[in-house]
């Protein structure tokens, strides 16, 4: 029988940083545990931008364009990763999503005609049919925000953002149809 404890990922896609944030928040006053909440974006930037990272402990800094928002970020997520995909640039990974992509890499993991976002997106439970589309969303500039764990989890995660007037998150697992 399936139920609330079963795995289930709550995915919203945010047209920009702003409200990318807004969401992290909203589920972070909300109560959600941090430890379950993965953030994806492109680290597009101009060559006029002067753009840095590295690593202080378990602390990433980040400069350039978005450099406050990522700063805001790393202080709230366990776990982030500056990536270069081939197909979608360099992008930045907050949260648990960080393992299962470079759990991909180490294991030359890919999945159909997924590269290591997708097999890492599919490793935290989102389905292989919706994948390209959150690719495409970060190719496209676009932030994901990712609640994973339970499918009670990932229900709540749904509630606070819908509380929070901020767009309500695709739910998948295995109560969704």
């Amino acid at each position: 029988m399936q139920g609330i404890d079963d795995p289930g990922v709550a995915v919203a896609v945010y047209p920009d940083h702003g409200e990318a944030e807004a969401a992290v928040k909203a589920l972070q006053h909300g109560g959600f545990d941090m430890h379950k909440l993965s953030i994806v974006g492109s680290d597009y930037h101009s060559e006029e931008d002067v753009v840095g990272y590295y690593n202080t402990g378990d602390r990433m800094r980040t400069w350039g364009k978005n450099g406050a928002f990522w700063g805001a970020i790393w202080g709230i997520f366990f776990g982030a990763a500056f990536f270069i995909i081939p197909g979608l640039g360099p992008i930045l990974v907050g949260g648990p999503l960080v393992a299962a992509i470079v759990g991909a890499l180490e294991g030359a993991v890919v999945v159909g005609a997924f590269g290591v976002l997708g097999a890492g997106l599919v490793g935290i439970g989102v389905p292989k049919d919706s994948v390209i589309q959150y690719e495409s969303a970060v190719k496209a500039g676009k932030f994901l925000v990712i609640a994973h764990g339970t499918r009670g989890e990932a229900d709540r995660a749904k509630d606070i953002l819908t509380h929070a007037g901020l767009p309500v998150p695709t739910l998948h697992g295995a109560l969704v149809a």
